[in-house]
């Protein structure tokens, strides 16, 4: 899954290499680069497990003809409607968020491919309900950003952590830390970081 020319770049670390050697990076749907439903799923997943938040999100699409959440039909919906199929009060404020901002910032024509990411990520947090990570998963798995490190994200930074040998490190010491490390793996450390991800799935597998 991981691109030869990225494989071949963070293989030149010896920390990464036995991982690459090991750990198979599986790939993720995209979604046709569809960053208004990105959002709205992701808001779905948040804090719940992939099965409950697949159910919830299932239900929650069956309440539009073609499955897909129009921003017209989820505005039209009250708080009730929407949790009769599973979401909470705050799931459902923040999906309609996202519809009225999509709306009013005229972003479904939007050349998401002409943005830098620093420039996306201060488009998209604005919306309440849609912080940093959020939109740093939308750059990695929507949109093919190669170049994401997603610190905020527990499963890469404890990860990073044990791989770099940064336990005694905390806070912005760690942070930076774990940035200067980081450095090596440009321009590729999307990849790093799904890395991280396989290799925690991996971890979690063997326990079982």
């Amino acid at each position: 899954m991981i691109p030869l020319v990225a494989r071949q770049h963070l293989a030149q670390d010896p920390l990464l290499a036995p991982l690459l050697e090991k750990i198979t990076v599986e790939g993720r749907p995209d979604f046709g680069g569809d960053v208004y439903f990105g959002l709205i799923r992701s808001i779905a997943y948040q804090q719940l497990s992939g099965k409950a938040a697949g159910t919830i999100f299932g239900r929650f699409l069956e309440l539009f003809p073609d499955h897909y959440p129009e921003p017209e039909r989820l505005l039209s919906f009250s708080e009730a409607d929407l949790r009769a199929v599973g979401l909470s009060r705050g799931k459902a404020n923040y999906m309609q968020n996202v519809a009225a901002y999509f709306q009013e910032e005229k972003l479904f024509s939007v050349d998401w491919d002409s943005m830098d990411d620093d420039t996306i990520i201060q488009k998209l947090t604005p919306i309440k309900g849609i912080g940093k990570w959020t939109v740093e998963m939308v750059l990695m798995f929507l949109l093919g950003r190669e170049d994401v490190l997603p610190l905020d994200d527990l499963v890469v930074r404890n990860r990073m952590v044990d791989l770099l040998g940064l336990e005694e490190l905390k806070g912005r010491a760690q942070t930076r830390a774990l940035m200067e490390a980081a450095e090596k793996w440009r321009p590729y450390r999307s990849w790093a970081s799904r890395l991280m991800y396989a290799w925690e799935h991996a971890r979690r597998k063997a326990k079982t």
